[in-house]
């Protein structure tokens, strides 16, 4: 059996009009402390967010969700978090915020394989 190390994991939500609070999970962030890791895996449902709100700016909420994937790759990609390691950068990403993009609980796991496991939680709770 491999070694395997933990890691933590939150969602991302789309919540269209804030202030009616409906969201659905378009994406998952994964980090792994002893790997060094970070990555976010998206999956924009187009059909969800105009159910929620015939109005939505697709193309605002796309650019919102690729931007969440630039902070975890680091370099140019992040911006202000391009010298930031992988851990500052998580903890970032989950803080509270009141954005059509907004990020869920933070949960723990297990894995061999975070890259792996970011693809799986993707299919598992996403998509």
């Amino acid at each position: 059996m491999s070694e395997r190390d933990v890691f933590e994991y939150a969602l991302l939500r789309v919540v269209p009009r804030v202030e009616r609070g409906e969201c659905f999970n378009a994406g998952v962030l994964v980090y792994c402390r002893a790997k060094s890791f970070v990555v976010a895996r998206t999956h924009l449902d187009e059909t969800k967010l105009r159910a929620l709100d015939p109005e939505a700016d697709v193309a605002g909420v796309r650019a919102a969700l690729r931007a969440v994937e630039g902070v975890c790759a680091g370099g140019e990609a992040a911006g202000q978090a391009a010298h930031d390691d992988a851990g500052r950068r998580f903890r970032w990403l989950i803080a509270p915020r009141s954005t059509v993009v907004q990020p869920g609980p933070v949960h723990t796991g297990l894995t061999a394989d975070p890259e792996a496991e970011a693809e799986r939680l993707l299919a598992l709770l996403v998509r």
